[in-house]
């Protein structure tokens, strides 16, 4: 989960506090030890003073994952689809609008997952890291969870996971969603950015 602390430490950690305002997955780069790097501060801005509570720009960004841009990133991470995909017609089917109806139904939610992963995880893990997505994507950030939340739930997903592959010798079930990319890195303090 580095990327996450990371992202954290932009809005907490350093001074002047950075907003990234393009976060998106090819922004997030792995080095050799899959360690996340955050990359392109194009359109960043930072706080002016630590008194601000909040900073105030016009939208920026790329199509697909302008606000709830780390909801957007889990989607990709669950799917496996772009955050957006051109059309003929020069519109875009945004990757949110096509999974928000399915996020109701434990059924549904099986429609969504990559399928690449061949049924290798475990669904009370998928679920878990379902559910957490959903609450990453809505609409205002007071809706949204901090990412202390989130970590915290993800690491509870990975665990369900872990768990269950220790419990279970014969199973069809692999570590498919301890994700590369959500690495833990517990050098940070708990993150609160949204």
């Amino acid at each position: 989960m580095n990327g996450i602390t990371r992202l954290d430490y932009l809005h907490n950690g350093c001074k002047p506090a950075t907003v990234h305002r393009d976060l998106k997955a090819s922004n997030i780069l792995l080095d050799k030890n899959m360690e996340a790097k955050i990359a392109d501060f194009g359109l960043s801005r930072v706080f002016a003073n630590d008194n601000d509570t909040h900073l105030s720009t016009r939208p920026a960004g790329t199509i697909g994952y302008l606000d709830p841009y780390f909801g957007i990133i889990l989607l990709e991470l669950v799917t496996g689809k772009p955050a957006a995909k051109g059309r003929p017609n020069n519109t875009f089917t945004l990757l949110l609008e096509w999974v928000t109806p399915k996020l109701g139904s434990k059924d549904d939610i099986k429609s969504i997952i990559d399928p690449r992963l061949q049924g290798q995880y475990s669904f009370d893990s998928a679920l878990k890291f379902v559910e957490v997505t959903k609450s990453c994507t809505g609409p205002l950030a007071i809706q949204r969870p901090n990412i202390s939340q989130v970590v915290v739930e993800l690491r509870e997903c990975l665990a369900t996971e872990i768990r269950i592959e220790g419990t279970s010798h014969n199973t069809n079930s692999s570590s498919s969603l301890d994700m590369n990319a959500l690495q833990f890195d517990s050098s940070f303090s708990a993150p609160s950015a949204r």
